[in-house]
């Protein structure tokens, strides 16, 4: 059977986390769709990925593990997760469990109406479980960066997406690069859909960012995908002829 959905995960020393996330995926997806988790061990040094495998087989879920030497970042974790899947359409979840894996078969029901091929089901958490000041910091940031990208979402940030694995492989890859995700698939012409999804309150570990380790890569790399969006070129083509 093919797979439908594959589920990417980027983790770094998330055991404790892990685990109950994959229960969860198993819980929302099976029987529902043929899908796969695909986690990215981004150079952990704690129990994930023997969390991760050990629920996997108690509960039959198809899990590949992707292990880094050594700690590359959330984006070229994602990248690795999604190189090495095998489904159509890919899930993205971040792995300390505050992104609800219930929420995915609504976005894959939405995707099923889509016409373009190209799509970003991006999810807004409207409801966020973070303290007031990192509340205020995504506003904040979310809103110069609509006004530098027009990509349409309010909530850059949310790990939960869904998108085609085919339109992933045709994005530019840079670090930082699944935080503008929405605004390189609107480069090529694709489609976005914003979904409100739940969020919730880390349970074990720490959070591997702050305001100090986003505020300058998120400027340069705004200006990055600006430049790369007006260069974009979108052919119109009148004939194909063949001999």
């Amino acid at each position: 059977m093919s797979v439908q959905i594959s589920v990417a995960i980027p983790a770094k020393d998330e055991q404790g986390n892990i685990g109950h996330l994959i229960e969860e995926i198993h819980a929302a997806l099976e029987g529902q769709y043929s899908y796969e988790v695909v986690l990215t061990d981004d150079g952990s040094t704690d129990g994930t990925v023997n969390e991760a495998l050990t629920t996997a087989e108690k509960l039959g879920v198809s899990l590949h593990v992707v292990s880094h030497e050594q700690s590359c970042g959330q984006s070229t974790a994602l990248c690795s997760a999604v190189r090495y899947s095998q489904g159509e359409w890919i899930a993205t979840l971040d792995a300390d469990g505050q992104n609800d894996p219930a929420d995915i078969p609504g976005m894959l029901a939405a995707a099923q109406k889509l016409e373009n091929p190209h799509f970003c089901i991006a999810g807004y958490r409207k409801n966020r479980k973070d303290t007031a000041w990192k509340r205020f910091q995504s506003r904040f940031a979310n809103r110069i960066r609509q006004r530098m990208l027009h990509d349409g979402v309010p909530d850059s940030g949310c790990g939960l997406k869904i998108f085609p694995r085919a339109t992933f492989m045709m994005l530019p890859y840079f670090d930082h690069m699944h935080r503008f995700l929405p605004a390189l698939i609107c480069r090529i012409d694709g489609q976005i859909v914003v979904h409100e999804v739940h969020h919730r309150d880390r349970q074990a570990g720490v959070s591997k960012y702050n305001a100090w380790n986003r505020a300058w890569v998120g400027i340069s790399d705004t200006l990055g995908v600006m430049w790369l969006i007006k260069r974009a070129k979108h052919p119109k083509v009148s004939s194909v002829q063949s001999r």
